[in-house]
């Protein structure tokens, strides 16, 4: 009988399961696995990062980008410890990933050997699956079953490889189930669930939709929804995109990060019919007397963030058809038409602003950069998003088109997603545009990817957003606890230089025009390039305050042409009540205005950083 090494025939698994490529670092302790990557070169794609939490983050995102599974390496010890930040943020994601974890050779485990730990216990909270190979003829066994459950339980699996079992030849013989995957395909609704909630939606007066990611591939079934029974739409942040920025009666998403008009109409509705959406800020949203129609394939999620009138445990494509089949056509509601004119009025003003005529203490805003992002990206462009501000830029400024995909570290958030990401996306599409953007505190986490990037000749262009502070954590400081700034404040960076040390093309932009000429340049290149904006210090609009009444507060946001939104209740005859708003915090919003005018805009150039971290 043919024999095949015992790595030789975990790769093979892998490419069964039509995986052609992995991420990862090279250790001693998975010099078999090394070997295996230079015999099946012909098949297998390694892609060596410069650390290993960068391989377990592309691997993450190539399935939130693709909804094919990723694969990472990371070698016994400080290798395999690496990976666990990005196994997380495909655990809170619930994205399948599989990470392949050397180990020691059997004959130095148990004895206090370098590098090696009992691997198992490291793995069981983040992983859905882990297990570590007792023989070697069980290898390719297990890797099989390490996809297998990765895709069904939609989490991290953990296979652990003993070095000397790579090594090991076995009978070519063993068998892959990878023919038995199959897309998902859930139920339709009830019949009684579809009549429960058509009542409902007759009955309401001021419905709303909110939808999650959970909504994906039933794009064109919310438009329709939202038309025939007017309803304007909200999001979260993981579902923008699904549904494109010009539609609308899409107003956006709601949260601190999103724009104005979802922030305000959430709080004056009497139906929501929630949509695929599990975000765990959702308790803070909607008044508590508001009836709920929610739609999600997992019973689990049914009623976790609000109570509900009416479940329906159901895709959420065939419930939304059932429901535009079962219902009467509504006309518009006056929220509908309140809600409407208030996006109308933030679209306007945040375009006022694109064409660089307002410096913010000499620095370019936010506007004019996302305004040429929205004109040069490529109609299939890819946006590889970090985390910090500029997810509220990213969600407030990027006017997606429904053919764009993005991708960020949704529920578990963490810095330094975006390099990997950015990888994880030219891999994926290597034909399309990668756009990988990033504040500077975020970038700084994942930086040495760079060299990832150019020994690849990836084509992605990283834009790094310098403000120099942790702006996000700056905000919460300012606007929920109204405390000094500690801890945020950055010193400012040649990121130009440090990418041109990693050769990559790199620019400094300081205004709209040399940012789009930097662009430009970059989109007759084939490889990387890299964008150091500098930019403003000053924070994007708070939706969390929104006090449109505060003269202080319409100066510091320079929002003289927005209105609060009882004016467009009173213009359409929308009764509501003024002490209910967007925002359920009970801090003092002027005090809270005093500190960020003190702390964000006077802020002196070299203030001492008082404390070391910030919430991820």
């Amino acid at each position: 009988m043919a024999k095949i090494k015992g790595a030789n025939a975990v790769l093979d698994v892998m490419n069964k399961w039509g995986i052609d490529h992995l991420y990862g670092l090279p250790g001693g302790s998975f010099d078999s696995t090394m070997n295996a990557i230079y015999e099946m070169q012909d098949t297998v794609k390694f892609i060596e990062v410069r650390h290993e939490e960068a391989a377990a983050l592309a691997a993450s995102a190539e399935y939130k980008l693709t909804g094919k599974l990723g694969v990472c390496m990371g070698s016994a010890g400080p290798g395999a410890v690496h990976l666990m930040n990005g196994l997380y943020d495909a655990k809170y994601d619930k994205t399948p990933l599989v990470a392949l974890v050397a180990n020691v050779p059997t004959s130095r485990q148990d004895v206090n050997f370098f590098q090696a730990f009992d691997e198992m216990p490291w793995f069981r909270d983040v992983a859905v699956w882990v297990h570590q190979a007792k023989t070697k003829e069980s290898l390719p066994v297990l890797m099989d079953t390490a996809i297998r459950t990765a895709y069904a339980k939609k989490g991290p699996a953990v296979l652990i490889i003993p070095k000397d079992f790579g090594w090991q030849e076995i009978d070519d013989n063993y068998r892959v189930s990878a023919n038995n995957l199959s897309a998902d395909n859930y139920a339709g609704p009830t019949k009684e669930s579809v009549e429960a909630a058509a009542a409902l939606i007759k009955a309401a007066k001021n419905p709303v939709v909110y939808f999650g990611l959970g909504a994906s591939g039933a794009a064109e079934e919310l438009k329709e929804f939202s038309d025939k029974f007017k309803m304007p739409m909200m999001s979260s942040y993981l579902g923008k995109g699904i549904v494109e920025d010009s539609f609308k009666p899409y107003l956006g998403t709601i949260g601190r990060i999103g724009a104005k008009a979802p922030n305000e109409v959430q709080g004056h509705t009497d139906l929501v019919v929630w949509v695929g959406n599990n975000s765990p800020f959702s308790i803070l949203w909607f008044p508590k007397d508001a009836k709920v129609i929610q739609i999600d394939v997992d019973p689990e999620k049914l009623g976790k963030r609000h109570s509900v009138d009416v479940a329906m445990k159901a895709d959420a494509k065939k419930a939304l058809r059932a429901l535009i089949d079962a219902g009467e056509a509504r006309e518009e509601s006056p929220l509908y038409k309140a809600a409407l004119a208030d996006r109308e009025e933030w679209d306007a003003w945040r375009k006022s602003f694109a064409d660089d005529h307002l410096k913010d203490e000499g620095r370019v805003r936010q506007e004019p950069i996302w305004d040429v992002i929205n004109k040069e990206a490529a109609d299939d462009a890819v946006f590889a998003i970090d985390v910090g501000n500029v997810d509220m830029d990213h969600c407030r400024l990027l006017e997606m088109n429904g053919k764009q995909r993005w991708t960020t570290s949704g529920l578990y958030a963490t810095m330094g997603y975006g390099s990997p990401a950015a990888m994880a996306a030219a891999t994926a599409y290597p034909d399309r545009e990668v756009w990988h953007l990033a504040g500077d505190g975020g970038f700084a986490m994942m930086s040495e990817e760079l060299l990832t990037m150019a020994r690849y000749n990836m084509h992605v262009l990283t834009v790094v957003f310098t403000n120099e502070t942790l702006g996000y954590i700056e905000a919460e400081q300012r606007d929920e606890s109204n405390q000094p700034l500690s801890g945020v404040i950055l010193p400012d960076n040649d990121w130009a230089k440090v990418a041109e040390g990693m050769n990559v093309k790199a620019f400094t932009a300081h205004d709209k025009a040399e940012f789009e000429a930097a662009v430009k340049e970059w989109k007759k290149m084939d490889g990387p390039a890299f964008i150091d904006v500098k930019y403003t210090k000053h924070m994007a609009y708070s939706t969390e305050l929104n006090t449109l009444d505060d003269p202080e507060f319409v100066k510091y946001y320079h929002a003289e042409a927005l209105h609060p939104f009882s004016y467009f209740a009173d213009k359409f005859g929308l009764n509501i009540d003024t002490a209910s708003g967007a925002s359920g915090h009970s801090e003092d919003k002027s005090e809270a205005l005093k500190v960020q005018a003190v702390s964000s805009a006077s802020k002196p150039e070299n203030a001492p950083d008082t404390t070391s971290g910030a919430s991820h």
